[in-house]
């Protein structure tokens, strides 16, 4: 390990000094376009999109990107008239001097233009073209192409996210990414840690579909600024913002199943510089369902109260600082049908489960802008408190996590602009307490662990705009109880043509297992839980390689992505269900465990308003279990996706259809159990349908879908459902669809500025 460590260092130090001289252009004017306008006599200043930027006189040019950010080659031949164009607004012309870089436009809208509305149709899912990190980005409209409730149903019309449920007894949900579980990736909200430790098994269901502006799903190792614990990925979930957007924003939903939610968002604008918002959430399902007769609840009854409240403050100079409060509670009642939670808990009652969580959060952000618009001081920080009790059957578990997060970040340029760099210090504290009772456990009952992780690191940017990126960053942690280790990472983004953009990437990951809270489903079992050994930090290299293509056919843009992926870990909890089947062992990795993910992805417009996604992925995931490399438990081996989503001229009606095929995968081994309860040593490819028809007035639309169209659900999830409390009783083995064909029903109303 030490060579590569050698070899990155070389490698970053060579590119440092000879990158300009290699990749050097003729020089640029770099800048930013803003527009400026003015509501209930507040200024304010937004980015522009796609605003022409030409030399007066020439065919020489550019447009804006998203940012409201460009770079045009300046011209030798002493033209320094800089046209800004763009329909609505006044179209101004600028004399540049020969010796500026960068400039800051601002445009005004043209009060002759008031009565035009311009409207631009946007993917709602796409690959940025601008990050070095292969980043998907998902907007708010493909949130609402399904009934989305919450993060766990977000990625329904995705093909590189996976979400299963993880038994079939909890309704908890899990995601796999690249082929991993979701603890491998880190998740996070506005740049904050989220959904990890003893969150990590329900948090999915903690953030409502409603209250998100946006998605981005990296792939790969991620930036050194946001820690160490990204193997697989980031997904970043940004809220609504506090001073922009719709004022008020309602949405109620309802399935035939007895699922029932409501959503109020609803922002303020104090004075020019003061906002804040709510963003509140409440849902229930309280009916009981048994449609494969075996006794036992296909869903967990389910109530769940969220609330967000966050402010902002922007002085419109140099200082933005943001600061806010969560809280959530939820209660979650399994088990048989018969269960009665009034008695007492033992083999006279039914079987029954019983989760109830807390969760409490203050967060703060806040940053300075210097005088140099590329040079920024930001402090990220934040405190949360989960608590979860529960039982299962007659196992009871709690656990609690007082966890702080600290981040200090300083960002500025070195020579020029093409050189900029991030630099910080950050601190990560968790107190974890974890109790487990029950006579059939062969583990301690209580656990107590407390960690502190200070950190530093070291992020260089190399950047030709639209041309070429280099990032190579590397930060340096000290773990309390494992001791200091070196994270280093490196992204390459290279535009080979005007429409098609190589990326590479190398780094990598560290986490530390949490072994119950990460695997609590495994107590709904008769399986006595062992841990064979004192469990090791988990640490992986991850390896990337994609190729964006966009091009015309007869004017209609298509976009073809291609990927590939390989995790490889030096060490790795493994969770052995093959070697016995009364038992779960967990032990640190002797031999080989590894993830190959590789992906075809075509997005295109056949007609006008209508998108199509198809894509497909094959997966292959093994690991050294029970001293055998062999194939992991309950991962599919490959995935197809094809999404249509047509929308009627002026946005009337909006359908949308979306068919997931899954593949096959290994499951554990059952021969050891009676006949009557095996059940082989794979599951069967199946395929999911959903659909939806969304019918949109001035302020508030109608939506009606149905999901799992063809009524697909798994044969007899749960082993030994006839006999709990017997010794063969198992409901992990969950590998497909727990419920059959759902109809729902929502409403969306918004008051927009």
């Amino acid at each position: 390990m030490k060579t590569i460590y050698k070899v990155l260092i070389i490698l970053m130090l060579i590119m440092i000094i000879n990158v300009d001289r290699i990749f050097s252009q003729s020089a640029k004017l770099k800048g930013v376009v803003k527009e400026r306008n003015s509501t209930n006599g507040i200024e304010k200043y937004e980015p522009l999109i796609n605003v022409n930027i030409y030399w007066q006189g020439t065919t020489q040019g550019t447009v804006s990107d998203q940012n409201g950010n460009f770079a045009i080659e300046k011209l030798k031949n002493g033209n320094n008239n800089l046209v800004i164009s763009y329909i609505g607004y006044e179209t101004d012309t600028i004399e540049i001097d020969n010796q500026e870089n960068e400039i800051e436009i601002i445009l005004s809208l043209n009060n002759q233009l008031k009565s035009i509305e311009i409207v631009e149709r946007r993917l709602s899912s796409f690959v940025s073209k601008i990050e070095p990190i292969h980043t998907q980005l998902i907007m708010g409209e493909e949130l609402m192409k399904a009934a989305c409730c919450n993060l766990s149903e977000s990625f329904e019309t995705n093909a590189s996210v996976d979400v299963a449920y993880s038994d079939a007894v909890t309704g908890a949900k899990q995601i796999k990414l690249l082929g991993l579980d979701g603890k491998y990736s880190q998740i996070m909200t506005e740049k904050f840690p989220f959904i990890r430790g003893l969150s990590s098994m329900f948090g999915l269901g903690y953030i409502p579909g409603s209250w998100m502006e946006s998605i981005q799903v990296s792939k790969g190792t991620a930036s050194v600024e946001n820690g160490f614990e990204s193997i697989t990925g980031q997904i970043n979930v940004e809220y609504k913002k506090p001073d922009k957007g719709e004022w008020l924003y309602l949405n109620a939903l309802a399935n035939d199943k007895g699922k029932t939610e409501g959503n109020f968002n609803a922002r303020v604008e104090l004075n020019d510089k003061w906002s804040t918002m709510i963003l509140a959430h409440a849902e229930q399902n309280g009916l009981k369902h048994d449609f494969n007769n075996d006794l036992f609840l296909d869903q967990p009854m389910l109530e769940q109260i969220n609330f967000v409240n966050r402010w902002k403050y922007n002085s419109n100079k140099n200082i933005i600082t943001q600061f806010g409060v969560k809280y959530l509670e939820e209660k979650r009642q399994g088990g048989q049908i018969s269960f009665d939670p009034d008695l007492n808990r033992d083999t006279n009652n039914a079987y029954g489960i019983g989760i109830d969580s807390k969760y409490m959060e203050i967060f703060h952000k806040g940053g300075y802008i210097f005088s140099r618009s590329k040079t920024s001081l930001a402090m990220i920080q934040s405190y949360s408190y989960y608590n979860q009790n529960s039982f299962f059957g007659l196992k009871d578990y709690e656990g609690e996590q007082k966890s702080y997060y600290l981040n200090l970040l300083f960002s500025s340029y070195l020579w020029n602009t093409f050189h900029t760099y991030k630099t910080g210090l950050s601190l990560v504290y968790d107190d974890f307490e974890e109790s487990l009772e029950s006579s059939s456990l062969a583990i301690d009952s209580l656990y107590l662990r407390t960690e502190k992780i200070p950190g530093a690191y070291f992020e260089y940017t190399y950047a030709i705009p639209e041309k070429l990126t280099i990032m190579a960053g590397m930060r340096y942690d000290y773990h309390n109880m494992f001791g200091g280790f070196i994270t280093p990472r490196f992204h390459f983004k290279y535009n080979l043509f005007a429409n098609t953009i190589l990326r590479s990437s190398i780094g990598k990951g560290y986490r530390t297992p949490n072994i119950f809270a990460e695997n609590s489903y495994l107590l709904a079992s008769s399986r006595t839980i062992s841990v064979l050994e004192e469990i090791k930090q988990e640490e992986a290299w991850n390896y990337g390689i994609s190729l964006n293509q966009t091009f015309l056919i007869k004017s209609k843009e298509v976009s073809v992505n291609i990927e590939f992926y390989r995790t490889n870990f030096e060490n790795q909890l493994i969770v052995d269900m093959d070697k016995d089947i009364s038992h779960v062992y967990f032990y640190n990795l002797n031999g080989e465990s590894f993830s190959n993910s590789g992906q075809i992805e075509i997005l295109f417009e056949p007609i006008n308003h209508l998108d199509v996604l198809t894509a497909f992925r094959i997966t292959d995931v093994k690991s050294t279990i029970n001293n055998e490399l062999i194939s992991k438990p309950l991962v599919n081996r490959y995935k197809g996706l094809l999404t249509m989503s047509y929308m009627t001229e002026l946005k009337k009606w909006q359908f949308d259809y979306t068919l997931q095929i899954n593949g096959d995968g290994r499951l554990p081994n059952t021969e050891s159990l009676p006949t009557e309860y095996q059940i082989g040593d794979n599951f069967p490819a199946y395929s999911i349908m959903n659909a939806q028809i969304t019918k949109y007035f001035k302020q508030w639309n109608i939506y009606l879908g149905v999901e799992n169209l063809t009524d697909f659900t798994q044969e007899n999830p749960i082993i030994a459902a006839n006999n709990p409390f017997g010794e063969y009783f198992d409901s992990s083995l969950a590998w497909g669809p727990l419920m059959g064909r759902k109809f729902y029903l929502g409403l969306r109303f918004n008051i927009n500025e």
